[in-house]
């Protein structure tokens, strides 16, 4: 019995999630209530607050999944992967595209998520928090490549590590709004090697 009372309830917080993920896209971050998602879910108030504290805790989970989608747990984050730092680190086109290759893979599946945080970011402090920690971990990862190659000034490896990752970031977003428009996916990966290889790789 306490068994089944456990599913049940892990059940309703996966419902609560889902709905909201699909609510936040629907409505918008910002335009979307606690009310909302716990009637949507068939579901009341006060079961929604025995599973989240607040709406900023639904997000967090949803970021929490969208790290198990990106087989970062927990356990394993403080850096992105060291398979970014060897290619960072042999700096040529040849390593650089295998990394990209796997991130762009993941754009289909992470889009609904990425675009709710982004949103959920621009107006929550502590979500935007998540997200630089995010962007400091690969920012790290590639300054770590770069130093351990020794290539470029010190002085300008965490700038050139920045802007490669800005690059990542907006070719994303544009993306996952937009769709692939006259550009298509292996196209942009052709154009985001390009462009890495020479701010923070080998050149040409």
């Amino acid at each position: 019995m306490a068994n089944l009372r456990a599913a049940q309830k892990e059940m309703t917080r996966r419902r609560l999630l889902s709905t909201a993920l699909e609510l936040f896209q629907e409505k918008g971050y910002t335009g979307t209530t606690i009310d909302e998602i716990a009637a949507a879910a068939g579901t009341t108030r006060v079961t929604f607050y025995a599973h989240f504290p607040s709406r900023d805790g639904v997000m967090r989970e949803l970021l929490d999944e969208l790290n198990e989608i990106l087989e970062r747990p927990a356990s394993q984050r403080g850096s992105t992967s060291t398979g970014l730092v060897e290619a960072v680190r042999a700096g040529t086109r040849d390593a650089i595209r295998p990394w990209l290759d796997e991130q762009v893979g993941h754009w289909p599946h992470i889009k609904p998520y990425i675009l709710v945080a982004t949103e959920a970011a621009a107006v929550d402090s502590d979500l935007r928090a998540v997200f630089h920690s995010w962007w400091d971990e690969v920012i790290a990862d590639i300054r770590e490549g770069l130093d351990a190659a020794d290539r470029f000034p010190a002085a300008e490896r965490r700038f050139r590590a920045h802007l490669a990752m800005s690059l990542l970031d907006q070719a994303a977003l544009e993306w996952m709004r937009d769709g692939e428009g006259d550009a298509p996916l292996p196209l942009r990966v052709d154009v985001l090697t390009e462009a890495w290889a020479g701010i923070i790789g080998r050149g040409r």
